[in-house]
């Protein structure tokens, strides 16, 4: 066996359903006027469709409503396992200055990465047919008939033409199977979250409602698709955090409580105020005792 060959486990029943996936659109392999782009440049075109989702949720538009996306060549370069002179020859292939034209580069000073506008992945000569007959039939009030709505343009369907279907994706899982599969990781993460804080031990000794907010938080946070989480103002990297959240047990979760109990300043963000405690418990929860100690001792307590 070659010494770069790993042994890889193999799936057994629904066990596939545990990933998620790159989408890129079918027709970058079907159409004809995307036959020059190269498989790499065509996978480069699904990372950046899925980057969109982060600007969704972040609300990145500009002033048009056209959503844009911030990924440096570094990153793309790193998931992809090639050079960042690699990087630069796929996206010249898909930009609109000396490429296909799929997207759309906007220089944001030295240093920053471009802002990068990714645009429908459609056939150009249906789009031009469907824009024609759109205005034919929608313009004026026109009676239509049965047959003539028949005519009018929409959604493909697997029946009349899949090899053009510009709305299907390489995808092996519909949304549903995504929307369980989120689910089960959720359900998965949050009984791991609940035997390591020992929910059935401490529950009884503190409020369940303030218990189970403080759970339901930590499960968000470790499930969360962000790329970073604000923690006392600071933005953190998903990774480190979700780290720190499974890292935390019974005592932690005892001294988190504690000190929302002792704390008597108003606190105006009470998700971003438990997201610090619950971050920084593992590296204050030993001073905290300590000073309580020696707090006793002083007081003649002890």
């Amino acid at each position: 066996m070659n010494k770069d060959t790993y042994i890889f486990p193999y799936y057994y029943g629904e066990e596939a359903e545990q990933y998620t996936f790159y989408r890129i659109p079918k027709i970058l392999f079907t159409g004809p006027v995307f036959g020059k782009l190269t498989c790499e440049a065509k996978l480069l075109y699904g990372l950046l469709l899925d980057r969109m989702q982060l600007s969704v949720k972040n609300r990145w538009m500009d002033s048009e409503g056209k959503v844009y996306i911030y990924f440096s060549q570094e990153q793309i370069a790193g998931l992809m396992g090639c050079g960042v002179k690699k990087v630069r020859c796929l996206l010249k292939e898909l930009d609109d200055r000396k490429g296909i034209g799929l997207i759309t580069r906007v220089r944001q000073g030295l240093g920053n990465p471009d802002r990068i506008y990714v645009k429908k992945c459609v056939s150009p000569e249906r789009f031009k047919e469907n824009f024609r007959t759109g205005q034919n039939d929608f313009s004026g009030k026109v009676q239509m008939t049965d047959a003539d709505r028949c005519k009018l343009p929409g959604n493909d369907i697997e029946d009349s033409n899949t090899e053009n279907n510009d709305t299907e994706y390489l995808s092996f899982y519909s949304d549903a199977s995504e929307v369980k599969r989120k689910e089960a990781e959720r359900n998965t993460y949050q009984q791991i979250i609940l035997e390591h804080i020992g929910y059935d031990y401490i529950v009884d000794d503190f409020n369940r409602h303030m218990l189970d907010e403080i759970v339901g938080l930590m499960v968000d946070v470790v499930c969360s698709e962000q790329e970073f989480i604000r923690i006392g103002g600071d933005r953190k990297p998903l990774s480190v955090v979700k780290s720190q959240f499974l890292k935390l047990d019974v005592e932690h979760i005892r001294f988190v409580l504690h000190c929302m109990k002792e704390n008597t300043s108003k606190v105006v963000n009470m998700r971003q105020y438990l997201l610090a405690v619950l971050y920084n418990a593992p590296l204050t929860i030993s001073n905290y005792y300590s000073s309580l100690v020696q707090h006793d001792m002083y007081e003649g307590n002890i």
